[in-house]
């Protein structure tokens, strides 16, 4: 008799060991799925609920519940899970609760994303080299001020393993000067992204911005992708304008207007940021929907360091799984961000190796776009979190 662990963390394992006893490939796929660990918090439970809720899912179910003050951590198998989540089949006085458990529970992330310009596969990282052509953005302000400088810098980022372009005309910087006009930010974007798309027909190119005027002359233009910092929260002509062209968004989460949002003056989340980032980027999903955007069009950031601590960030690094229930590819922005600095106490133009970890831990989280100043310091990073199947 021989007991071999099998690593909870990868699925590979699991799905291997399926696959070599007999198991069909999808059958392997869906039964490793549902042996990985998940736990949950319910809170705002009643002393009745608590006590079916012991009873059923900790008895029945064979789930453990670890029992709080008004609430309860209930953890155990995706499978068992799953079987918390079923309204019509537990008590009654569950049904709420069984509801909620459901929305909340991790699923399985699209492995491709709609845009303008075709499919991104998503199967792979995808890494997506930042084009800044403000005067003040953090970290490389003022260091594009031609259109030959731009597609030099492109060629650069090309060159360094990014697969997507993102451009863009006003910085989000705290303490930045007032808000760029739109024919200002439109007379920055649109002849790079007309030279970009002669130049690299293959090459998608997503426009940072919030304003919906913007976004028409920039997907008038070529742009097959708008990321909106706001969430779709600042101007609400804007899912019109991404449904119209059939545009992929970026949804990032984010309080506040353009010039406050990067700073701390809206990081109060009352003790819990996952839960409020999930619940806010759940608003800007359905202001998408109702708006007329596709469910396939669209990607989530949780806009690491945007309305958020250092702290705060980290916390939601660490649980970026959690966004899985949201059931949309997640991009990831970390670079050279301050929180970064935070911790290793590099500057500004330092902080690229960290970057590049700070990715692979994110992909191994789920992960699979990263909008990156330097793609070839988080290539090797990713291509190494890749082969080992960190996530699945």
């Amino acid at each position: 008799m021989k007991v071999t662990p099998l690593a909870a963390a990868s699925r590979t394992a699991v799905r291997e060991a399926l696959m070599a006893g007999g198991f069909e490939r999808w059958k392997a796929d869906a039964a490793a799925q549902g042996t990985e660990p998940a736990a949950l918090l319910l809170s705002g439970l009643d002393a009745d609920t608590m006590e079916k809720l012991v009873a059923y899912a900790g008895g029945k179910l064979g789930l453990d519940v670890l029992t709080l003050s008004a609430g309860a951590v209930v953890s155990g198998s995706r499978a068992r899970l799953q079987a918390l989540a079923r309204p019509w089949v537990g008590p009654p006085e569950l049904a709420e609760l069984a509801f909620q458990v459901g929305l909340a529970l991790p699923v399985e992330l699209p492995s491709s994303w709609s845009t303008v310009s075709g499919m991104v596969d998503l199967d792979r990282p995808v890494v997506v080299g930042i084009l800044n052509l403000t005067p003040d953005s953090f970290s490389d302000g003022g260091t594009l001020p031609t259109l030959d400088a731009a597609l030099a810098r492109a060629d650069v980022l090309l060159e360094g393993g990014a697969g997507m372009l993102d451009v863009g005309g006003e910085s989000t910087r705290p303490g930045r000067p007032d808000p760029v006009p739109a024919d200002e930010e439109i007379a920055r974007v649109v002849p790079v992204i007309r030279a970009l798309r002669a130049r690299w027909p293959e090459v998608p190119v997503s426009v940072d911005t919030v304003k919906a005027t913007t976004a028409r002359a920039a997907l008038d233009a070529g742009a097959a992708v708008i990321n909106d910092v706001s969430g779709l929260r600042l101007d609400p002509a804007m899912s019109a304008v991404v449904a119209a062209a059939g545009a992929g968004v970026v949804l990032m989460h984010s309080r506040g207007d353009v010039g406050s949002m990067a700073s701390y003056d809206h990081a109060d989340y009352e003790g819990d940021v996952v839960g409020a980032v999930i619940a806010e980027l759940r608003e800007a999903v359905d202001r998408a929907t109702l708006g007329g955007i596709g469910a396939d069009r669209i990607v989530l950031d949780p806009g690491f360091g945007f309305s958020k601590t250092v702290e705060q960030t980290m916390l939601l690094a660490d649980q970026l799984t959690a966004l899985h229930a949201l059931g949309r590819p997640i991009l990831v922005g970390p670079s050279r961000k301050r929180f970064l600095g935070a911790m290793t106490g590099r500057d500004v133009a330092d902080r690229d190796r960290a970057t590049a970890a700070l990715c692979a831990l994110a992909y191994a989280r789920g992960a699979r776009l990263f909008r990156v100043h330097d793609p070839a310091a988080v290539r090797d990073a990713l291509a190494v979190a890749h082969a080992l199947g960190a996530a699945h």
